[in-house]
């Protein structure tokens, strides 16, 4: 049986927040790093991804999931067979879906206008008004976010789970595009900071700048894009 391999974006992906997941679980799992937006639109990685985007976890049985929702679902069955995260049909797993909904619709969204118009090299009036746009997005869902968060540390109380993975990974958007200041929201600046000092989160961080990174143990080294296609023709043979 194959390990689990995560295709993962850089500069900037919310495949952050898969990552840190992935290392919080402990199980076995490599990486595959695809370079946006050159790898990530091209031919080979299409093949992989025929949408192009990132993240795309071969599971170890050789399924292929997209979109964050769907690898954090699945990361999430696995913390709850090692009785780590809620039972579905619990109130807490439905918390869990609640703020999985909330930063995948909402929070992570609100940054599309930026990110548009940094992506198109846009100037004058028209990068203006989609900045202003999208600073105001970005307000409004912080502001969103602060009235959801209960009384633990964390997003679903005492424990780090994978709802506060995805939400690292969003929200250090915020300072690369100037668009909110944390100081702002209490609960999520002291949220924010207490994941900056989180070993997963660090080891992700470490993985994104391509400096030394250390594993709880789980992270098996990085393979190729041509390795994780490899494994997919494999799959279909």
């Amino acid at each position: 049986m194959m390990t689990d391999v995560l295709c993962y974006g850089v500069p900037e992906g919310c495949s952050f927040g898969s990552i840190v997941a992935m290392e919080w679980l402990g199980r076995p799992f490599r990486l595959c790093r695809i370079e946006m937006p050159e790898v990530v639109s091209g031919e080979a990685y299409r093949r992989v991804n025929p949408i192009g985007e990132t993240p795309t976890l071969i599971t170890s049985d050789g399924a292929v999931l997209s979109e964050s929702m769907a690898i954090l679902g699945y990361l999430g069955a696995r913390f709850h067979e090692a009785g780590k995260g809620p039972a579905p049909g619990s109130a807490a797993f439905d918390r869990r879906t609640q703020m999985l909904a909330y930063l995948n619709t909402s929070f992570f969204n609100a940054f599309s206008p930026l990110w548009f118009a940094m992506e198109h090299d846009m100037d004058g009036p028209e990068k203006d008004a989609l900045t202003r746009y999208g600073r105001q997005l970005v307000e409004k869902t912080h502001a969103g976010l602060e009235t959801l968060l209960g009384e633990g540390p964390y997003l679903m109380g005492a424990e780090p789970e994978i709802v506060d993975a995805y939400f690292m990974g969003i929200a250090r958007w915020a300072d690369f595009h100037q668009a909110a200041d944390r100081r702002d929201y209490p609960g999520i600046d002291g949220l924010y900071n207490r994941l900056k000092q989180d070993p997963a989160v660090q080891f992700a961080w470490a993985i994104e700048h391509e400096e030394p990174a250390t594993s709880a143990g789980g992270f098996k080294g990085h393979v190729t894009l041509d390795h994780v296609a490899g494994l997919l023709g494999r799959q279909a043979a």
